[in-house]
């Protein structure tokens, strides 16, 4: 919430002219302030102050348009040329080739668009979290008005199961709880009182307003409306969400750098190409052709193709793994994740409030293995309290008695219903062996004080039995002490210092007092509460860390990528869950909202990478924290569920919304969503995502030697080839067609590389450190490995090319001849590439360390292309498209030859790095890892923040 809607106008208006924090304001200060009173605004003013501040709507931002998106797939440099190339080869006649290169532009292009299609609705989500109508005063008379129409000063009721309009100050409340996750991160409902609070508490802390969108879910109230609309904590979270901007992946900024230099190298070198063949007395149309054909070649067509592929491919596996993908290139940033910034509630706990400590006078008991997870599953495990001591038992039995939770079901499939607290209590005295029914039948209650925020207790009273009846009371523990009668051999001292100690562990404690009355007595008078009862003892609960997300947290670390929690909840439980989680060391302070805010950007930069638990954070903080960290050169990786995640989530490099308890916000603002909730998915996501990425590196290293090899046959047939006179044309020899160099590009290349996306993940994959994102993809052993293979691919076509034509020339005649050597050159190239893929399973190490068939996908790759080739060769269809030629096995055979050359000579080069102490190998980590990330350090509140 702001601190006050625009600061125009009079009170008349509705809006002060100065922005007073409503929070801090007394109920009478409010109506002053706002011109408004207890019986509301009259028809006229409700219907002025619509006019001038405007129905109380989200505004909905378009997302792009299917125009603006094909577009982009268009707008790229490589689509670009290939464009112009079919251009100019269907107005040189050359019919066949321009359409083809055509097909190949439509296929990219419908490829990208349907990857992006569905992207860009987190603020049409957010306009649905606002209510249809709401009850509300208007000159005395209570109505039923769209929210829409709420305006500043309209006095608005509020019950159970109400979706809060507005954002509102109370005017009066009882028992007034509302479910304020999804905007503070509150792991339990927030109970609401009318009296004011700090001017500057945090949002979490502002227990006098309700923010719309959020969720009543017991109590009634009265409130006035201070925000409505754009002016809301939810316009303003939307605000920020459309101002979030959506970041390239590393991956997709790597490949339009590697797209930009290629185009430029082929440009570059096509018009020197096209001024060769002029000098050396090529018609015109010829030379055009040939600078089209180069551009064919050394463009890799196949590439997006091959991207996309392997990117779905992975988002399979992801969600075999509970990480669902929304956006594609979202499965290799994961890989690139130098830190992740986690929501504390449901990520990393359980969402589930379990006891954890019981203490009673004579002493302190540790729980474990006892809560109630929402799934429905009944966790067992709690045999340590089977056997009770008398006043253990009696504390257990009072906090399930005096206690309005339930339990349904039975064996493994249990509900709760209440309050997570009280349903705490109760699982925790049904894994103790109670049985919370069967006491409650034999200790009926007959009277209640119900928990009001204004006096911070509950008390129940109880039919015990014949001549026994028993008042039990439980509730905040200084409130419950206070009307406790000096207990024997401890001090209310004492006591409080336990409370304290369990408080910070991050536990919620809650004191249980007991009080014998006369049989007689049905009812609970003032005077039985007020004082004169028996403390029976403590009750400490907290949301534990899932017991998966300790292991997952470890393997993140040791992956070089440091964990952060950032949540809205209490700072002492958020730093207790941070030592438990091993995210800082026990003691350490985290770092709160309110010292976030008094940072500028510079100090907020170094704090967000020393410091790792961040509590009572707002979204705006969540949003400064995550730019932060990207200005450090971080990928960051953001976690959350509720709307006031949705800013940051859109942000971060990546989003990962939660797929159970997430809000529809968060999700169309998240790139990935997890299916289960759990911490530990990501990172096996991460692990995914590094796989996916390796194995891109692989194709990437696999699909441009054949581009540079195509390259290099062509420029070699045009500056040293002869031109012939046939019929009367000078025809200048050419080692292939530009069918041809397609047919390599996109069949036979896309058909071999597909199957490195199935490569298992290297045994290193989780202990090197996170690759730098600024780091090139064509780093210095990729552009080495491309150089030598395509060398040898070159030097093996062009040998073959003219051996064939000057050996057929004399026998069938130039047109057989040639068709038979272009066909020979197209096989040379395949076989390369079929023996080369086996080389780029790895590509630093041995065959023998990944196994020969740990991927059997190769082996039906290879046994795809044999076939297309075939067809290529001998279906008199593909001859006349192709210009192709059928071969002799003899032919065949040595084609195969010539391309298994690859394999001794690659195989030379592994060995030269392993012997030379692994220097290339070494630069290439450093290259994709960049700088590791520091480990979670202890670094106290106090450094680099104001007191």
């Amino acid at each position: 919430m702001t601190d006050a809607p625009p600061t125009r106008g009079s009170p008349a208006d509705g809006l002060p002219a100065t922005s007073p924090s409503w929070h801090a304001r007394t109920p009478d200060e409010v109506l002053s302030l706002l011109g408004s009173r207890q019986e509301g605004l009259t028809e006229e003013e409700a219907r002025a102050r619509l006019e001038r501040h405007g129905p109380n709507v989200i505004e909905r931002q378009k997302g792009e348009g299917p125009l603006k998106l094909l577009w982009r797939q268009v707008n790229s440099p490589f689509i670009w040329v290939l464009i112009a190339s079919a251009v100019l080869a269907i107005a040189m006649g050359k019919v066949t080739d321009g359409l083809v290169v055509a097909a190949v532009v439509v296929l990219n292009t419908l490829i990208g668009f349907v990857q992006e299609y569905r992207a860009g609705k987190a603020i049409e989500a957010l306009s649905r979290m606002v209510p249809e109508n709401a009850t509300v005063l208007r000159g005395g008379r209570k109505l039923s008005v769209p929210a829409s129409r709420l305006v500043p000063g309209d006095i608005v009721e509020l019950a159970s199961g109400d979706k809060v309009p507005a954002d509102m100050r109370l005017l009066s409340s009882r028992n007034l709880q509302v479910e304020e996750a999804a905007l503070t991160g509150e792991s339990v409902p927030a109970h609401k009182r009318v009296e004011a609070v700090d001017a500057g508490a945090e949002l979490g802390d502002r227990t006098s307003l309700v923010f719309g969108g959020t969720l009543v879910t017991s109590g009634t109230g009265t409130a006035s409306v201070v925000a409505t609309g754009g002016a809301t904590e939810l316009g303003r979270i939307s605000q920020m969400l459309s101002e979030a901007t959506d970041l390239q992946t590393p991956l997709t900024k790597a490949l339009a750098t590697i797209a930009k230099y290629i185009t430029g190298a082929i440009l570059v070198v096509s018009v020197v190409l096209l001024g060769v063949g002029l000098w050396r007395g090529y018609e015109l149309s010829e030379a055009v052709v040939v600078a089209i054909t180069l551009a064919v070649a050394a463009i890799p067509e196949g590439l997006p193709a091959i991207v996309t592929i392997a990117l779905a491919i992975g988002v399979q596996r992801m969600a075999a793994r509970r990480a669902v993908i929304r956006k594609l290139p979202a499965v290799e940033t994961l890989g690139s994740t130098t830190v992740i910034c986690s929501d504390k509630t449901g990520t990393l706990t359980r969402n589930e409030m379990t006891v954890q400590a019981l203490w009673t006078p004579a002493g302190r008991y540790d729980v474990t293995g006892v809560g109630y997870a929402p799934t429905g599953e009944l966790r067992r495990g709690a045999d340590a309290l089977r056997e009770l001591p008398g006043d253990v038992r009696e504390l257990l039995v009072a906090g399930a008695l005096c206690n309005d939770a339930a339990l349904r079901g039975q064996g493994d499939g249990w509900e709760m219903t209440g309050d997570p607290t009280e349903g705490a209590l109760v699982v925790a005295a049904e894994k103790a062996g109670l049985r919370v029914d069967a006491v409650r039948s034999e200790c009926p209650r007959l009277d209640a004080i119900p928990f009001e925020s204004e006096h911070q207790f509950m008390a129940t009273l109880h039919d015990e039995g014949p001549g026994r009846r028993r008042i039990l009371l439980k509730g905040a523990p200084e409130v419950v002490l206070r009307r406790c009668a000096p207990a024997d051999g401890v001090t209310s001292e004492e006591v409080l210092a336990e409370v304290e100690r369990l408080a910070s562990e991050g536990m919620r404690v809650l004191a249980v007092a007991v009080r014998d009355v006369p049989a007689s007595q049905a009812q609970i008078r003032e005077e039985d509460v007020a004082g004169g009862l028996r403390l029976v003892g403590l009750e400490g609960m907290i949301d534990p860390p899932r017991e998966e997300v300790i292991a997952a947290v470890r393997t993140c670390h040791e992956a070089g990528i440091v964990v952060k929690m950032i949540t809205g909840d209490h700072p002492a439980t958020a730093e207790a869950i941070g030592a438990q989680l091993g995210l800082q060391a026990e003691g350490t302070r985290g770092i709160t909202g309110a010292q976030l805010a008094q940072l500028d950007d510079a100090a907020l930069r170094e704090v967000a990478v020393s410091h790792h638990v961040f509590a009572r954070v707002a979204p705006e903080h969540k949003l400064r924290l995550v730019k932060a960290l990207q200005a450090r050169r971080h990928v960051a990786a953001m976690t959350g569920d509720g709307v006031n995640d949705a800013p940051a989530l859109k942000q971060a490099n990546i989003g990962v919304a939660m797929g159970i308890t997430g809000t529809a916000v968060s999700k169309e603002a998240a790139d990935i969503v997890l299916a289960d909730d759990n911490f530990a998915s990501i990172a096996a996501a991460v692990e995914e995502g590094r796989r996916v990425y390796d194995n891109l590196i692989k194709s990437l290293a696999f699909v441009l030697p054949t581009n540079l090899g195509l390259a290099l046959i062509l420029m070699f047939g045009v500056a040293f080839f002869p031109i012939q006179a046939i019929g009367g044309d000078l025809v200048p020899l050419m080692a292939m067609l530009p069918t041809q160099l397609l047919w390599i590009n996109l069949v036979a290349t896309v058909t071999l590389a597909l199957p490195l996306a199935f490569e298992a993940p290297e045994a290193d994959v989780m202990r090197r450190a996170p690759r730098d994102p600024d780091a090139p993809v064509l780093n210095r052993f990729v552009l080495m490995r491309t150089g030598l293979v395509a060398l040898l691919m070159g030097a093996g076509a062009i040998g073959l090319f003219l051996w064939e034509y000057r050996r057929e020339l004399p026998r069938v005649g130039h047109g057989v001849a040639l068709a038979e050597a272009q066909t020979m050159a197209v096989n040379t190239v395949i076989s390369f590439q079929i023996f080369y893929l086996w080389m780029c399973r790895t590509l630093t190490g041995s065959l023998r360390e990944v196994g020969l068939f740990s991927n059997r996908t190769v082996f039906a790759g290879i046994a795809v292309l044999v076939l297309l080739q075939a067809a290529f060769m001998y279906l008199p269809f593909m001859q006349r498209v192709f210009g192709t030629a059928p071969l002799s096995v003899e032919s065949i055979g040595l084609c195969v030859l010539i391309g298994a050359v690859v394999l001794p000579v690659v195989g030379l080069e592994k060995w030269l790095l392993h012997r030379g102490g692994y220097s290339v190998v070494k630069q290439v980590h450093r290259d994709e890892e960049g700088p590791r990330p520091p480990p979670p350090t202890g670094t106290s509140r106090g450094e680099r923040l104001p007191a």
